[in-house]
């Protein structure tokens, strides 16, 4: 039975690659015949972009512009995430605390990232202290709230067990609750991730000299726009990328969970 649904499942998965394949290929056919024809002043040749991104971006500005961005991305992203992590253990763990601090955390939750930006400009100034802080800021409350659901969602017997059983704190911690609380953790994580890279390009179109959110910004107010949809086009890329990285990293980590849910399916 199983052979046969692998078999039958072949062909599919085989239509659904060549489909991923096709659309994008197809899209920058039509793309690139429309703006060879077009002559807009905002929608240049295709063959100007990928120029532009080619000489200008990776061989030109990568050391100056790309990296910069995807440190400042890194960092924020790893300060967000720690801190949310440890501060939703802790919350999450004590019902008195979780209620005394959700009126603020909520308030903080609902306050745009972007808007804090003033602020950060004030006490960091113009270095990467505050883009790496506007990231953190951003990235921690996703992770923050679903550490939270994922501890507070930790089956009470399970925690009985650890008790009865003699296990430490730090075992009970690393082996009874981090990998229930891990599914949710992770859908957090991705979530801040998409966030971490709009606050990595707000930030340094406002008050940057350097990253790919200054050049594209410089690329439209100096008419260079090749360079500008170049840099739009490397955001994307980097974006799918990173995110197709973080489901693979996701699918092994959480390998025994979507095992977990394909015996219960199957009972």
């Amino acid at each position: 039975m199983s052979r046969t649904g692998s078999r039958t499942s072949r062909p599919h998965r085989v239509t659904g690659t060549a489909l991923e394949i096709a659309v994008p290929v197809l899209i920058l056919l039509v793309w690139g015949i429309w703006s060879a024809r077009a002559g807009s002043l905002y929608f240049p040749p295709l063959t100007d972009i990928v120029e532009a991104f080619w000489t200008t971006l990776l061989l030109d500005r990568f050391v100056s512009d790309v990296l910069p961005s995807l440190g400042r991305l890194a960092c924020g992203y790893v300060l967000g995430v720690g801190l949310g992590v440890v501060a939703g253990f802790l919350l999450g763990l004590s019902e008195p605390l979780t209620r005394i601090s959700g009126p603020v955390v909520h308030f903080m939750r609902a306050l745009p990232a972007p808007a804090i930006l003033p602020f950060a400009l004030l006490v960091f100034g113009l270095g990467d202290g505050m883009k790496i802080s506007l990231i953190a800021f951003g990235c921690f409350f996703p992770v923050l709230l679903t550490t939270i659901d994922g501890v507070r969602g930790i089956e009470p017997d399970y925690l009985a067990a650890t008790r009865v059983y003699g296990i430490g704190w730090g075992d009970r911690l690393r082996h009874v609750m981090l990998p229930a609380a891990l599914p949710q953790i992770v859908g957090g994580m991705r979530t801040s991730l998409s966030l971490g890279f709009i606050l990595i390009v707000i930030s340094e179109m406002v008050a940057a000299t350097s990253g790919i959110g200054y050049f594209v910004l410089q690329a439209q107010r100096t008419y260079e726009l090749p360079n500008m949809w170049a840099g739009m086009i490397l955001l994307g890329l980097l974006g799918y990328i990173v995110n197709v990285a973080f489901v693979l990293v996701e699918r092994r980590v959480l390998r025994w969970h979507r095992g977990a849910r394909a015996t219960a399916g199957a009972q």
